[in-house]
């Protein structure tokens, strides 16, 4: 696979990984876990 194929793949991860914690903080009203999944979204977006 080719590097910037792999660099895209792993962002798109960390966007999804970062939804699911920012969706499920909502839900547990989990202010930290909200957060978490905030900035892992924004860490997968910065990878593209």
């Amino acid at each position: 696979m080719k590097s910037s194929t792999k660099d895209l793949a792993e962002g798109n991860l960390h966007k999804v990984k970062g939804k699911v914690k920012e969706v499920a903080g909502e839900i547990s009203d989990n202010p930290k876990l909200e957060a978490e999944g905030t900035a892992e979204k924004i860490a997968g977006k910065r990878a593209d």
